[in-house]
Protein backbone atom coordinates (compact mmCIF):
# COMPACT_ATOMS: atom_id res chain seq x y z
CA UNK A 1 0.00 0.00 0.00
CA UNK A 2 2.92 2.70 0.91
CA UNK A 3 4.26 2.03 -2.18
CA UNK A 4 1.37 2.64 -4.53
CA UNK A 5 0.33 5.65 -2.08
CA UNK A 6 3.65 6.84 -0.90
CA UNK A 7 4.62 7.84 2.97
CA UNK A 8 2.69 10.73 4.35
CA UNK A 9 2.86 13.28 7.08
CA UNK A 10 0.78 15.60 8.23
CA UNK A 11 -0.97 17.96 11.06
CA UNK A 12 -3.67 16.48 12.58
CA UNK A 13 -1.69 15.41 15.29
CA UNK A 14 -1.55 18.94 16.75
CA UNK A 15 -4.42 19.68 18.92
CA UNK A 16 -5.01 23.28 18.38
CA UNK A 17 -6.23 22.96 22.37
CA UNK A 18 -2.67 22.14 23.08
CA UNK A 19 -1.44 25.24 21.03
CA UNK A 20 -3.72 27.39 23.16
CA UNK A 21 -2.59 25.97 26.13
CA UNK A 22 1.21 25.89 25.07
CA UNK A 23 0.62 29.68 24.20
CA UNK A 24 -0.87 31.31 27.65
CA UNK A 25 -3.58 32.61 25.74
CA UNK A 26 -7.26 32.34 26.60
CA UNK A 27 -9.65 30.28 24.60
CA UNK A 28 -12.18 32.62 23.75
CA UNK A 29 -9.30 34.90 22.27
CA UNK A 30 -7.37 32.51 20.29
CA UNK A 31 -10.79 31.58 18.31
CA UNK A 32 -11.94 34.85 17.79
CA UNK A 33 -8.48 35.14 16.35
CA UNK A 34 -9.10 31.92 14.35
CA UNK A 35 -12.27 30.59 14.75
CA UNK A 36 -11.42 27.29 13.01
CA UNK A 37 -8.32 25.14 13.39
CA UNK A 38 -7.68 24.76 9.54
CA UNK A 39 -7.09 29.08 9.96
CA UNK A 40 -4.38 28.67 12.65
CA UNK A 41 -2.62 26.14 10.97
CA UNK A 42 -3.21 27.95 7.19
CA UNK A 43 -1.95 31.38 9.09
CA UNK A 44 1.17 29.49 10.66
CA UNK A 45 2.16 27.88 8.15
CA UNK A 46 2.63 30.93 5.58
CA UNK A 47 4.73 32.27 8.71
CA UNK A 48 7.08 29.30 8.98
CA UNK A 49 7.19 29.42 4.74
CA UNK A 50 7.91 32.90 4.94
CA UNK A 51 10.72 32.96 7.65
CA UNK A 52 12.06 29.59 6.93
CA UNK A 53 15.94 30.70 5.19
CA UNK A 54 18.99 31.32 7.63
CA UNK A 55 20.14 35.15 7.63
CA UNK A 56 23.44 34.75 6.50
CA UNK A 57 23.81 38.08 4.09
CA UNK A 58 26.26 39.53 6.25
CA UNK A 59 28.12 36.50 6.77
CA UNK A 60 28.48 35.98 2.55
CA UNK A 61 29.42 39.42 2.19
CA UNK A 62 32.02 39.23 5.17
CA UNK A 63 33.53 35.98 3.31
CA UNK A 64 33.27 38.09 0.27
CA UNK A 65 35.40 40.46 1.19
CA UNK A 66 37.76 38.81 3.05
CA UNK A 67 38.35 36.36 0.32
CA UNK A 68 39.15 39.72 -2.10
CA UNK A 69 41.11 41.28 0.35
CA UNK A 70 43.60 38.17 0.32
CA UNK A 71 43.57 37.68 -3.57
CA UNK A 72 43.08 40.94 -4.87
CA UNK A 73 45.81 40.73 -7.65
CA UNK A 74 44.24 37.89 -9.05
CA UNK A 75 41.43 40.26 -10.13
CA UNK A 76 44.08 41.36 -12.92
CA UNK A 77 43.72 38.92 -15.51
CA UNK A 78 40.68 36.55 -16.96
CA UNK A 79 42.18 33.46 -16.14
CA UNK A 80 42.80 34.82 -12.59
CA UNK A 81 39.42 36.38 -12.18
CA UNK A 82 37.71 32.66 -12.96
CA UNK A 83 39.94 31.36 -10.18
CA UNK A 84 38.81 34.33 -7.75
CA UNK A 85 35.07 33.26 -8.76
CA UNK A 86 35.66 29.55 -8.21
CA UNK A 87 37.67 30.05 -4.95
CA UNK A 88 34.28 32.67 -3.71
CA UNK A 89 31.83 29.53 -4.82
CA UNK A 90 33.97 27.27 -2.29
CA UNK A 91 33.67 28.84 0.17
CA UNK A 92 30.08 30.50 -0.70
CA UNK A 93 28.80 27.13 -1.10
CA UNK A 94 30.04 25.20 2.19
CA UNK A 95 29.08 28.82 4.42
CA UNK A 96 25.33 28.28 2.73
CA UNK A 97 25.10 24.63 3.33
CA UNK A 98 26.70 24.35 7.19
CA UNK A 99 23.94 27.84 7.83
CA UNK A 100 21.04 25.76 6.36
CA UNK A 101 21.77 22.42 7.90
CA UNK A 102 22.21 24.27 11.55
CA UNK A 103 18.97 26.19 10.93
CA UNK A 104 15.60 24.63 12.75
CA UNK A 105 14.02 27.18 10.42
CA UNK A 106 14.81 25.30 7.49
CA UNK A 107 14.50 21.93 8.64
CA UNK A 108 10.38 22.83 9.27
CA UNK A 109 10.46 24.17 5.66
CA UNK A 110 11.61 20.85 4.68
CA UNK A 111 8.71 19.31 6.95
CA UNK A 112 6.31 21.95 5.34
CA UNK A 113 6.56 20.32 1.95
CA UNK A 114 6.31 16.88 3.45
CA UNK A 115 2.92 17.44 5.12
CA UNK A 116 1.93 19.72 2.39
CA UNK A 117 1.68 16.28 -0.06
CA UNK A 118 -0.09 14.54 2.96
CA UNK A 119 -2.86 16.98 3.33
CA UNK A 120 -6.38 15.80 1.95
CA UNK A 121 -7.40 18.30 -0.25
CA UNK A 122 -9.26 21.36 1.14
CA UNK A 123 -8.74 24.62 1.85
CA UNK A 124 -6.67 24.23 4.22
CA UNK A 125 -4.01 22.18 1.70
CA UNK A 126 -4.87 25.23 -0.91
CA UNK A 127 -3.69 27.75 1.66
CA UNK A 128 -0.39 25.81 2.66
CA UNK A 129 0.68 25.15 -1.32
CA UNK A 130 0.12 28.67 -2.10
CA UNK A 131 2.63 29.71 1.04
CA UNK A 132 5.11 27.32 0.02
CA UNK A 133 4.82 28.48 -3.81
CA UNK A 134 4.97 32.28 -2.52
CA UNK A 135 8.06 31.84 -0.03
CA UNK A 136 9.56 29.39 -3.05
CA UNK A 137 9.49 32.12 -5.88
CA UNK A 138 10.70 35.22 -3.25
CA UNK A 139 13.97 32.49 -2.49
CA UNK A 140 14.54 31.57 -5.81
CA UNK A 141 14.31 35.44 -7.28
CA UNK A 142 16.77 36.32 -3.57
CA UNK A 143 18.86 33.65 -5.31
CA UNK A 144 18.78 35.05 -9.02
CA UNK A 145 19.36 38.34 -7.69
CA UNK A 146 22.81 37.54 -5.67
CA UNK A 147 23.83 35.54 -8.71
CA UNK A 148 23.64 38.13 -11.22
CA UNK A 149 25.25 40.93 -8.70
CA UNK A 150 28.57 38.58 -8.22
CA UNK A 151 28.34 37.90 -12.33
CA UNK A 152 28.52 41.42 -13.05
CA UNK A 153 30.43 42.36 -10.47
CA UNK A 154 33.31 40.06 -11.81
CA UNK A 155 32.50 40.33 -15.00
CA UNK A 156 30.74 37.56 -16.50
CA UNK A 157 27.18 36.73 -18.25
CA UNK A 158 24.98 33.38 -18.88
CA UNK A 159 25.99 31.77 -21.71
CA UNK A 160 23.44 33.00 -24.56
CA UNK A 161 23.38 29.28 -25.60
CA UNK A 162 21.49 28.39 -22.90
CA UNK A 163 18.68 30.64 -23.47
CA UNK A 164 17.83 30.86 -19.53
CA UNK A 165 17.95 33.51 -17.16
CA UNK A 166 19.28 34.15 -13.78
CA UNK A 167 16.01 32.76 -12.27
CA UNK A 168 16.79 29.07 -13.66
CA UNK A 169 20.35 29.27 -12.47
CA UNK A 170 19.30 30.07 -9.30
CA UNK A 171 16.71 27.41 -9.60
CA UNK A 172 19.07 24.31 -10.09
CA UNK A 173 21.25 25.85 -6.93
CA UNK A 174 18.45 25.85 -4.89
CA UNK A 175 17.40 22.55 -6.07
CA UNK A 176 21.07 20.95 -5.45
CA UNK A 177 21.61 22.36 -1.65
CA UNK A 178 18.67 21.38 -0.76
CA UNK A 179 18.88 17.91 -1.73
CA UNK A 180 22.64 17.48 -0.30
CA UNK A 181 20.89 19.01 2.89
CA UNK A 182 17.95 16.44 3.00
CA UNK A 183 20.68 13.42 2.25
CA UNK A 184 22.96 14.72 4.61
CA UNK A 185 20.06 13.79 7.19
CA UNK A 186 20.38 10.66 6.82
CA UNK A 187 24.22 10.23 5.67
CA UNK A 188 26.50 12.84 7.84
CA UNK A 189 29.41 11.80 5.97
CA UNK A 190 27.79 13.90 3.16
CA UNK A 191 28.26 17.14 5.15
CA UNK A 192 32.27 16.56 6.05
CA UNK A 193 32.92 15.01 2.52
CA UNK A 194 35.83 16.68 1.25
CA UNK A 195 37.85 16.34 -2.15
CA UNK A 196 41.37 17.80 -2.99
CA UNK A 197 41.53 19.27 -5.85
CA UNK A 198 41.64 21.85 -8.55
CA UNK A 199 38.25 21.68 -10.65
CA UNK A 200 36.49 23.48 -12.99
CA UNK A 201 40.09 25.75 -13.54
CA UNK A 202 40.55 26.43 -10.20
CA UNK A 203 43.63 28.47 -9.52
CA UNK A 204 45.24 25.36 -7.53
CA UNK A 205 44.57 22.30 -5.59
CA UNK A 206 42.30 22.67 -2.25
CA UNK A 207 39.54 21.18 -0.14
CA UNK A 208 36.43 21.14 -2.15
CA UNK A 209 32.92 19.78 -0.26
CA UNK A 210 29.91 18.33 -2.29
CA UNK A 211 28.27 21.43 -2.09
CA UNK A 212 30.92 23.59 -3.59
CA UNK A 213 31.72 20.91 -6.81
CA UNK A 214 28.02 20.90 -6.84
CA UNK A 215 27.19 24.73 -6.87
CA UNK A 216 30.33 25.40 -8.99
CA UNK A 217 29.55 22.64 -11.61
CA UNK A 218 25.94 24.44 -12.51
CA UNK A 219 27.54 28.03 -12.42
CA UNK A 220 30.12 27.43 -14.80
CA UNK A 221 27.51 25.44 -17.24
CA UNK A 222 25.60 28.58 -16.77
CA UNK A 223 28.37 31.55 -16.43
CA UNK A 224 31.11 32.88 -18.81
CA UNK A 225 33.36 35.64 -18.97
CA UNK A 226 31.73 38.31 -20.49
CA UNK A 227 33.94 39.43 -23.39
CA UNK A 228 32.62 43.21 -23.39
CA UNK A 229 34.13 43.43 -19.86
CA UNK A 230 38.02 42.68 -20.68
CA UNK A 231 37.65 45.79 -23.37
CA UNK A 232 35.62 48.37 -21.65
CA UNK A 233 36.44 47.93 -17.81
CA UNK A 234 39.66 49.06 -15.98
CA UNK A 235 40.70 46.57 -12.35
CA UNK A 236 41.83 48.85 -10.80
CA UNK A 237 40.92 50.62 -7.18
CA UNK A 238 38.16 52.30 -8.64
CA UNK A 239 36.07 49.11 -9.75
CA UNK A 240 37.62 47.51 -6.11
CA UNK A 241 35.31 50.30 -4.91
CA UNK A 242 32.50 49.52 -7.02
CA UNK A 243 32.68 45.80 -6.24
CA UNK A 244 32.46 46.95 -2.83
CA UNK A 245 29.32 49.65 -3.06
CA UNK A 246 27.66 46.52 -4.69
CA UNK A 247 28.01 44.66 -2.03
CA UNK A 248 26.52 47.04 0.45
CA UNK A 249 23.64 47.36 -2.06
CA UNK A 250 23.14 43.48 -1.70
CA UNK A 251 23.18 43.60 2.26
CA UNK A 252 21.03 46.50 2.28
CA UNK A 253 18.67 44.48 -0.21
CA UNK A 254 18.96 41.37 1.91
CA UNK A 255 19.23 39.39 -0.41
Amino acid sequence: MINRTGLTVSLDHISFEDVIRAAGVSRSTAYRHWPYKELFFGDLVKQLAATAGPAIVDAEIRLIKRVLSEHLDWLQTPRRRHGLVLELIRQLALLDFQSILASPAWRTYLALHATFSGLAEGELRDQIQAALAQAEAARTAQIAQAWQLLAGMFGYRLRPELASGFDALATLLGATMRGLVITSLSTPDVAVHETVAAPFGAAGEDAWSLPAIGLAAIATAFLEPDPAVDVDVEWDEQRLADIGRALDTWRASGA
